[in-house]
């Protein structure tokens, strides 16, 4: 049976990945929640792990209190960002599925490698700020780190066959385009926090979701991309698949291309990544193709969307490029979601903390990845 431990089991991914985990009847031997207590106490409830850590210092009180009342067996708890990392580097963890949230979630994927443990990773966040040191992790402790992100999950399934791998030329990574699509910027001075999370495909969580509507998360999949696939950023075309039946496409040196093709559900990339190199049955629904008679292609405008273009200078630029534009987009949509800032504003506040902070090239430690964030942060609020 494979045992695995869930961080951030009480978001959008984490319970999906709850629901493969049922279904494939494995064991779970640790969940992670920031602060939802009521929803993990349902989850422990079901799925009876041996730990569990809270990262809010209030929540995770609250939690031990409600753990008192408890008869055993009950499950250890750990607390704070501190106990996430201990979760994630225990001796028998298993695969450590990762949907942390952010940079939150960089800490974990390193404790994780370090421990020796496979990493299925939803937290794109944890290549984008620190990828360097990720990589260079999995490469020395050889473990494997399987993407859960759909377009990540297809690239990764389309290169399956070694031979094809190696003849790889280019990724063309599809985007829903978000609510706005084909909207120009007078269109979108006003937009507001409802109408930005109201996502035409996905069902996600209010972050993610915003950075669907900015574009953000799709330059941050291609970071992503760069770090897992190997390829610089010119080899990597953002293609926008409204439908979100192809989750990205992967093209040879002769021309050819492979598509991983499916109905919008993230059930499919989260079990792909737990049952690897095998795949098994689901509950995912069967693809009807008769949808493809509808199906469409598009540009990105990165002119109105400037998360998008941001992201790929802060790539090029290299170093801890990517970790300010990352900073500054968590501290932007934190206001946003808040009414602070207009939703314009989000992209020009990347943009700018990429071209104007002061970034180390080259090797860097992780302090250097969190003094970097902070900068960013701070550039965000000295700026609004």
């Amino acid at each position: 049976m494979k045992t695995v431990t869930l961080l951030g089991s009480t978001g959008s991914i984490g319970t999906q990945s709850l629901e493969v985990i049922r279904r494939q009847g494995y064991e779970v031997y640790g969940l992670a929640a920031y602060a939802n207590i009521s929803l993990l106490k349902k989850q422990m409830e079901e799925f009876c792990p041996k730990k569990i850590a809270v990262v809010e210092a209030a929540a995770a009180q609250h939690f031990s209190r409600l753990l008192e009342e408890l008869p055993q067996p009950k499950p250890l708890l750990l607390k704070g960002e501190e106990g996430l990392r201990e979760l994630a580097a225990d001796p028998d963890a298993g695969i450590v599925l990762n949907a942390v949230v952010g940079i939150a979630g960089l800490g974990s994927t390193l404790a994780a490698i370090e421990a020796g443990h496979d990493v299925a990773l939803a937290n794109k966040e944890s290549l984008v700020t620190g990828g360097e040191l990720v990589m260079k992790a999995v490469r020395r402790k050889g473990v494997h780190l399987l993407p859960v992100d759909s377009e990540h999950s297809a690239i990764f399934q389309c290169l399956q066959d070694a031979h094809s791998a190696k003849a790889l030329e280019k990724i063309l990574l599809t985007a829903s385009g978000g609510p706005f699509f084909g909207l120009k910027p007078e269109e979108l001075k006003n937009m507001t926090k409802k109408e930005a999370l109201r996502h035409p495909n996905w069902s996600m969580g209010a972050k993610i979701t915003i950075d669907s509507a900015t574009l953000m998360n799709k330059g941050l999949e291609l970071i992503e991309a760069v770090w897992l696939f190997g390829l610089p950023c010119e080899a990597i075309e953002i293609v926008v698949q409204r439908q979100s039946i192809i989750h990205s496409m992967v093209q040879f040196s002769d021309h050819s291309i492979l598509a991983q093709l499916g109905v919008p559900d993230m059930r499919l990339p989260i079990q792909y990544a737990l049952t690897w190199p095998q795949r098994v049955a689901g509950d995912i629904p069967e693809f009807d193709f008769k949808m493809l008679s509808g199906i469409t292609f598009d540009q990105a405008d990165e002119e109105t969307f400037r998360c998008l273009a941001a992201c790929k200078k802060a790539i090029k630029k290299g170093g801890l490029a990517p970790c300010a534009a990352n900073g500054a987009n968590e501290q932007a949509v934190a206001l946003f979601l808040e009414d602070k800032i207009g939703f314009l504003q989000i992209g020009e506040l990347v943009e700018r903390a990429v071209e104007e902070i002061e970034t180390p090239q080259g090797d860097y430690t992780l302090p250097d990845v969190y003094a970097v964030d902070k900068k960013a942060r701070e550039f965000v609020m000295a700026h609004i």
